[in-house]
C-alpha cells in the first residue's frame, strides 16, 4: 500500500487544498491530512477547530485520515509507514522555500520523498492567509473554501 503525508497548517483547509488532495489519492492508496502547527504563525482557527473542519472537509474520502502532530513531519511518517511527503506549489515563491525544506528533509530522513502538486490556474492564488485576509476585510470567500470552513467563521462572528 502506498502511503503519504500531505501536511499544512490549515488555516483553514481550502478548495486548493481538497484538489490537492483529491489529485493525489489518483497516486496513493492513503493519504495522512496531517495538521502541522508552525509556532512561528498566530492562527485565525483554533487547532481544534482546524481539524473539526478538515474532517468535515474529507468525510467523504475513506483514505484519507485526518491527524495531528508536533513534532517533524518525517518522524510522523515514519510512524505511520509513509514513504511520501506531499505539497502543493502555487507559484515560484512557493518553490524556493519547498525546495529548502526538501533538502531538510532529505538530510533527516533519506528514504522519505516529496512529491509535489502544482496548483491549478484557477486556484494559484490561494492560500489561506489570503482567504483570511480577503474573509477580514468583507469578500465573500465561499468559493474558495469548503462550507464547513465559513460555518466555523460564522461561528466565530468573523
Amino acid at each position: 500500500m502506498r502511503k503519504a503525508v500531505y501536511p499544512g497548517s490549515f488555516d483553514p483547509i481550502t478548495n486548493g487544498h481538497l484538489e490537492v488532495l483529491r489529485r493525489s489519492l489518483e497516486v496513493f492508496d492513503e493519504v495522512h491530512l496531517l495538521l502541522a502547527v508552525n509556532p512561528k504563525k498566530s492562527g485565525t482557527f483554533t487547532i481544534e477547530e482546524r481539524l473539526e473542519t478538515m474532517k468535515e472537509a474529507v468525510k467523504d474520502m475513506p483514505n484519507v485520515h485526518v491527524d495531528y502532530y508536533e513534532g517533524l513531519t518525517v518522524e510522523f511518517c515514519k510512524k505511520v509507514g509513509a514513504k511520501h511527503i506531499i505539497r502543493g506549489l502555487r507559484a515560484v515563491t512557493d518553490f524556493e522555500y519547498e525546495f529548502q525544506l526538501a533538502a531538510a528533509n532529505e538530510f533527516a530522513a533519506p528514504d522519505i520523498d516529496m512529491v509535489f502538486f502544482m496548483a491549478r490556474k484557477d486556484e494559484n492564488f490561494v492560500s489561506s492567509s489570503s482567504v483570511n485576509e480577503l474573509r477580514k476585510g468583507g469578500v465573500d470567500v465561499s468559493s474558495l473554501v469548503p462550507s464547513c470552513v465559513i460555518e466555523t467563521y460564522e461561528k466565530k462572528g468573523m
